[in-house]
């Protein structure tokens, strides 16, 4: 059967699997309502102007943070990767910052900047940076020490060398992070709404589930759910048409 028809199915049958379940007694209603009653109360959601206030929040905050960390992550990456002594130099300090959990920066988050879109945006940057830069760096390791030297010999610019050397081989990772930091800033984004009150989706959730709407609360974990497929599909579509050139994806698109 093709991929997608199967995709469907597995989908189909988690939907059945959720609808049965409290019909027949193996969990109870009030834990975990049956599907049709999620869709109803994704249905009324959808008509309020109060969803589609808190998903344009959510999205909003995930775009910024995304952009910023990306960039900043690119950047970087290029700087700290094209001189070695810079990298020497950073390379304890990365690695002791990079495992630092997101969250545990939550309590200096909100003594910063309260519970408005910053604090949420401060947990976004930081974890969605790492991924960008750590790729960035492989990518800048990985240029031909060949071409490099040949564009020193024939004097160019820095700048003519990260244009014609180290950037076209750093993209495909460049992309890499771009699509893993995607989906870690979408998480950090609902997380810190959810924890830190942020309005947005998580907000919403919380406060779902802090009044008793089980219903109301997994319908909108459904739409968190939507979203990150669509940022998945959305950013490998944009890999795939960024680097049509590359080798790998002329091969993906081959088959």
């Amino acid at each position: 059967m093709p991929r997608p028809v199967l995709g469907l199915a597995g989908l189909l049958g988690l939907v059945l699997v959720v609808e049965l379940l409290p019909r027949v007694g193996v969990v109870e209603a009030r834990f975990l309502p049956p599907f049709s009653e999620m869709a109803a109360s994704l249905v009324a959601q959808a008509g309020t102007p109060a969803f589609w206030q808190a998903l344009l929040g959510t999205l909003r905050g995930w775009a910024l943070g995304l952009t910023i960390s990306a960039l900043a992550g690119v950047a970087l990456g290029i700087l700290i990767g094209s001189v070695p002594v810079l990298r020497a130099a950073t390379s304890s300090t990365i690695e002791f910052l990079r495992p630092i959990p997101s969250v545990a920066l939550i309590p200096l988050a909100v003594l910063l900047y309260g519970t408005e879109m910053r604090s949420t945006l401060l947990l976004v940057v930081y974890a969605s940076l790492w991924p960008v830069l750590m790729q960035v760096l492989y990518g800048v390791r990985d240029v031909d020490p060949v071409a490099r030297e040949t564009a020193r010999s024939y004097r160019f610019s820095s700048w003519t060398q990260v244009r014609t050397v180290i950037w076209p081989t750093a993209l495909p990772y460049v992309m890499t992070g771009f699509r893993l930091a995607a989906g870690i800033a979408l998480i950090l984004e609902i997380t810190g709404e959810l924890i830190i009150g942020t309005p947005g989706l998580g907000h919403q959730i919380a406060v779902a589930q802090s009044s008793g709407a089980v219903a109301t609360m997994y319908s909108l974990v459904i739409v968190a759910g939507l979203v990150g497929v669509c940022v998945n599909v959305v950013v490998r579509a944009a890999e795939r048409r960024v680097l049509r050139w590359h080798p790998s994806v002329r091969g993906e698109v081959a088959q």
